[in-house]
């Protein structure tokens, strides 16, 4: 809860989760829904498909990739992986990572 009251608008913010009892608590700081994946995987188009599928793909890249990943340098790995996930439907090209990182509009 300490992270998420540091890192989050709680004002403006809802959170949607399956039915991992270790978010029940949330409700008392923000808005909280529950997709119960027992009877459905979207609730009138909400779900948690798409960080499920961020969070499988960060972990093969942590086993897979970089075998062991250190504090140090956590930031800087969870960046990578973010950048690439945001942009994974465009065409990425050396050019094209210059620009996004680079060249603001």
């Amino acid at each position: 809860m300490k992270i998420v009251k540091e890192n989050v608008d709680i004002n403006n913010s809802i959170l949607f989760t399956d039915e991992y009892r270790g978010y029940y608590k949330m409700n008392k700081i923000l808005p909280y829904e529950q997709v119960n994946h027992k009877k459905y995987f979207s609730y009138n188009g909400i779900h948690t498909n798409t960080i499920e599928s961020f969070w499988a793909i960060l972990k093969r890249g942590f086993i897979g990739q970089f075998h062991w990943v250190s504090k140090k340098w956590l930031q800087s790995y969870l960046n990578e992986f973010c950048f690439k996930y945001n942009n994974r439907k465009e065409k990425i090209t050396f050019k094209n990572i210059i620009i996004k990182l680079f060249i603001k509009n």
